[in-house]
């Protein structure tokens, strides 16, 4: 009998106490932390980012992929942004004296358990995943409002570590989704940038979905999603009369405008003077955040000189080419 409550009590120790291999497993050369940033404000309100950290002969590559959801079909399309760097620090220094192989799976679902009835406007989903001897590990902390903003937040130990890793890659590969702006334009600067390297084909093939449980995007999706591009806005000069510029210059769609799906004609009349530029230009109709532009642009144009004192009237065409559905 008394045999029997010792092999009872071994065996209840023994989920804390085991895998042996796991506590003597050495610290790992190389790991992968997938973080899925989430705000109460956007579109869009997710974002991905992939860390894959690989040692060098000099310190440790860091390599960084993030990937934003569509925020507008018109305006802010997916997009898939790489960046790396070199630290001259080794793996082990970069974590900070932990071993991520001898962390207890115990205290890293206690800290899970934490704040279950919380409630959470933002915040951050990681999981880190790392090689154990033999096997690989994912290793999960959330981080949440209170741990990002609140000075007392009373963070557990091991999220802790994992904001303080997160903040040194971040520091060491530069900002990330935390530091972007909350309102963005649209323009050129506003496009993909795609990269190609064997880590982003990887994620296109969903490589890394796993990493991300819970989040209502995949990175294998949204790979798909950043190679479309929205449509491009087109400004035309659809009538001019009696006379056409030999010079000119079409405006530029206002960025505020394009935001706000703002779209139709503007029509203008003008005296030629006599070195057959535009004078006493006047904009008859159109919408207000388009007149600036047709005026700035219509004062440049270059008429013939044989024109001169004529009068000419025009229409310009402002298109965002934007689906109905989509506005």
């Amino acid at each position: 009998m008394r045999w029997y409550v010792f092999l009872c009590a071994v065996l209840a120790i023994c989920p804390e106490a085991s895998p042996k291999d796991r506590r003597l497993a050495p610290p790992p050369n190389q790991f992968e932390i997938a973080r899925h940033t989430f705000f109460d404000f956007g579109p869009p309100n997710d974002f991905y980012e992939l860390f894959f950290v690989r040692p060098t002969e000099s310190g440790t590559s860091i390599e960084r992929i993030t990937l934003t959801p569509p925020g507008n079909a018109c305006i802010q399309p997916a997009t898939i942004e790489t960046r790396s760097a070199s630290i001259g620090e080794s793996i082990a220094t970069l974590l900070g004296g932990t071993n991520p192989c001898s962390i207890p799976e115990k205290k890293l679902r206690r800290e899970l358990k934490r704040c279950k009835k919380c409630l959470v406007f933002s915040g951050a989903n990681v999981a880190m995943q790392v090689r154990c001897g033999d096997q690989t590990r994912a290793i999960r902390s959330d981080i949440l409002d209170r741990d990002m903003f609140d000075p007392a937040a009373n963070t557990p130990e091991h999220t802790s570590w994992t904001m303080r890793l997160l903040a040194r890659l971040n520091q060491a590969i530069g900002p990330g989704v935390m530091e972007r702006p909350i309102f963005t334009m649209p323009g050129p600067e506003s496009s993909a940038a795609l990269g190609n390297s064997e880590t982003v084909v990887e994620v296109g093939l969903g490589k890394y979905d796993n990493l991300f449980q819970g989040p209502p995007d995949k990175p294998s999706d949204l790979y798909r999603a950043a190679q479309k591009r929205p449509p491009t806005p087109t400004v035309q000069l659809i009538s001019i009369s009696p006379i056409r510029p030999e010079l000119f210059v079409e405006p530029g769609y206002p960025p505020l405008a394009r935001l706000a799906h703002i779209e139709g004609v503007v029509v203008f009349k003008a005296d030629i003077d006599p070195n057959g530029h535009p004078a006493n230009l006047i904009v008859e109709s159109g919408h207000p955040m388009l007149r600036g532009v047709v005026e700035k642009a219509v004062s440049t144009w270059q008429f013939p000189k044989v024109g001169a004192n004529e009068k000419i009237q025009g229409t310009i065409e402002f298109r965002t080419n934007c689906a109905l559905e989509n506005k």
